[in-house]
Protein backbone atom coordinates (compact mmCIF):
# COMPACT_ATOMS: atom_id res chain seq x y z
CA UNK A 1 0.00 0.00 0.00
CA UNK A 2 1.33 3.06 -1.10
CA UNK A 3 0.68 6.50 0.67
CA UNK A 4 0.81 10.18 -0.20
CA UNK A 5 1.24 12.83 2.70
CA UNK A 6 0.44 16.46 1.53
CA UNK A 7 0.82 19.34 4.09
CA UNK A 8 -2.08 22.22 3.41
CA UNK A 9 -1.58 25.92 5.40
CA UNK A 10 -4.88 26.99 5.83
CA UNK A 11 -5.61 30.28 4.29
CA UNK A 12 -7.89 32.68 5.74
CA UNK A 13 -10.45 32.57 1.99
CA UNK A 14 -11.00 28.94 3.20
CA UNK A 15 -11.80 29.29 6.50
CA UNK A 16 -15.32 30.99 8.01
CA UNK A 17 -16.38 33.74 10.40
CA UNK A 18 -15.15 31.28 13.21
CA UNK A 19 -12.19 30.45 11.65
CA UNK A 20 -12.79 27.19 10.69
CA UNK A 21 -12.38 25.59 7.48
CA UNK A 22 -15.00 25.64 5.58
CA UNK A 23 -16.46 21.98 4.91
CA UNK A 24 -16.28 22.26 0.76
CA UNK A 25 -12.68 23.16 0.89
CA UNK A 26 -11.97 19.62 2.42
CA UNK A 27 -12.66 18.42 -0.96
CA UNK A 28 -10.45 20.39 -2.42
CA UNK A 29 -7.82 19.52 -0.15
CA UNK A 30 -8.97 15.70 -1.19
CA UNK A 31 -7.98 16.57 -4.93
CA UNK A 32 -4.53 17.96 -3.96
CA UNK A 33 -3.67 14.49 -2.64
CA UNK A 34 -4.94 12.87 -4.85
CA UNK A 35 -3.19 14.72 -7.77
CA UNK A 36 -0.02 14.07 -5.79
CA UNK A 37 -0.19 10.68 -4.98
CA UNK A 38 -0.75 9.86 -8.71
CA UNK A 39 2.38 11.71 -9.35
CA UNK A 40 4.22 9.76 -6.41
CA UNK A 41 3.04 5.97 -8.44
CA UNK A 42 4.61 7.76 -11.26
CA UNK A 43 2.07 9.19 -12.96
CA UNK A 44 1.12 12.81 -14.97
CA UNK A 45 -2.32 13.06 -14.94
CA UNK A 46 -2.08 16.14 -17.39
CA UNK A 47 -0.24 13.82 -19.84
CA UNK A 48 -3.93 11.53 -19.77
CA UNK A 49 -6.06 15.10 -20.59
CA UNK A 50 -3.84 15.70 -23.36
CA UNK A 51 -4.22 12.20 -24.68
CA UNK A 52 -8.90 13.15 -24.18
CA UNK A 53 -8.64 10.86 -21.05
CA UNK A 54 -10.47 12.44 -18.24
CA UNK A 55 -11.10 10.89 -14.79
CA UNK A 56 -14.57 12.73 -13.23
CA UNK A 57 -15.64 11.77 -9.43
CA UNK A 58 -18.44 9.66 -9.45
CA UNK A 59 -18.98 9.71 -5.68
CA UNK A 60 -17.62 12.24 -2.62
CA UNK A 61 -18.08 11.38 1.06
CA UNK A 62 -16.59 13.57 3.79
CA UNK A 63 -16.96 13.00 7.78
CA UNK A 64 -16.08 15.74 9.92
CA UNK A 65 -14.36 15.16 13.27
CA UNK A 66 -12.77 17.98 14.42
CA UNK A 67 -11.83 21.64 13.41
CA UNK A 68 -8.93 22.55 11.44
CA UNK A 69 -8.62 26.83 11.85
CA UNK A 70 -7.18 29.52 10.10
CA UNK A 71 -3.24 29.54 10.49
CA UNK A 72 -2.84 25.86 11.02
CA UNK A 73 -1.32 23.07 8.65
CA UNK A 74 -3.23 20.28 7.83
CA UNK A 75 -1.85 17.17 7.04
CA UNK A 76 -3.70 14.81 4.15
CA UNK A 77 -3.02 11.21 3.68
CA UNK A 78 -4.19 9.73 0.28
CA UNK A 79 -4.22 6.17 -0.63
CA UNK A 80 -6.12 4.05 -2.74
CA UNK A 81 -8.35 1.75 -1.23
CA UNK A 82 -10.22 -0.10 -4.22
CA UNK A 83 -8.97 -0.37 -7.31
CA UNK A 84 -10.84 -2.81 -9.84
CA UNK A 85 -9.45 -1.94 -13.55
CA UNK A 86 -12.40 0.31 -14.13
CA UNK A 87 -13.09 2.14 -10.92
CA UNK A 88 -10.69 3.80 -8.09
CA UNK A 89 -11.67 4.72 -4.87
CA UNK A 90 -9.37 7.19 -3.20
CA UNK A 91 -9.61 7.29 1.09
CA UNK A 92 -8.16 10.60 2.84
CA UNK A 93 -7.44 11.27 6.25
CA UNK A 94 -7.12 14.80 7.20
CA UNK A 95 -5.18 15.79 10.35
CA UNK A 96 -4.50 18.84 12.64
CA UNK A 97 -1.26 19.87 13.13
CA UNK A 98 -1.80 18.19 16.67
CA UNK A 99 -2.25 14.77 14.76
CA UNK A 100 -5.96 14.93 15.90
CA UNK A 101 -8.11 13.51 12.99
CA UNK A 102 -10.15 16.18 11.30
CA UNK A 103 -11.99 14.34 8.67
CA UNK A 104 -12.03 11.20 6.63
CA UNK A 105 -13.34 10.77 3.00
CA UNK A 106 -13.47 8.59 -0.12
CA UNK A 107 -13.90 10.01 -3.50
CA UNK A 108 -14.66 7.18 -6.44
CA UNK A 109 -12.99 7.96 -10.13
CA UNK A 110 -13.62 6.27 -13.95
CA UNK A 111 -12.22 7.06 -16.64
CA UNK A 112 -13.72 8.34 -19.69
CA UNK A 113 -12.97 9.53 -22.92
CA UNK A 114 -13.31 13.20 -23.36
CA UNK A 115 -15.17 12.82 -26.70
CA UNK A 116 -17.81 10.98 -25.83
CA UNK A 117 -17.59 10.93 -21.52
CA UNK A 118 -17.77 6.64 -22.26
CA UNK A 119 -16.07 5.20 -19.56
CA UNK A 120 -12.28 3.11 -20.62
CA UNK A 121 -10.66 0.53 -18.85
CA UNK A 122 -7.56 1.39 -17.34
CA UNK A 123 -6.45 -2.28 -17.66
CA UNK A 124 -6.35 -1.87 -21.57
CA UNK A 125 -5.36 1.73 -22.14
CA UNK A 126 -3.00 2.39 -19.69
CA UNK A 127 -1.57 -1.10 -18.60
CA UNK A 128 1.61 0.52 -16.65
CA UNK A 129 -0.71 2.81 -14.75
CA UNK A 130 -3.01 -0.57 -14.03
CA UNK A 131 -0.47 -2.68 -12.86
CA UNK A 132 0.72 0.24 -10.69
CA UNK A 133 -2.26 0.78 -9.04
CA UNK A 134 -2.95 -2.78 -8.16
CA UNK A 135 0.40 -2.42 -6.12
CA UNK A 136 -0.61 0.55 -4.63
CA UNK A 137 -3.79 -0.22 -3.52
CA UNK A 138 -4.95 -1.14 0.33
CA UNK A 139 -4.88 -4.59 1.26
Amino acid sequence: MVINETDVVVRYQETDQMGVVYHSNYFVWFEIGRTRLIEQLGFDYLAMEEEGILAPVIDIQASYKTPVRYGQTARVETKISEYNGFRVTYSYKVYTEDNQLSVTGTSTHVCVKKSNFRPISIKKHFPKLHETYLNAVES
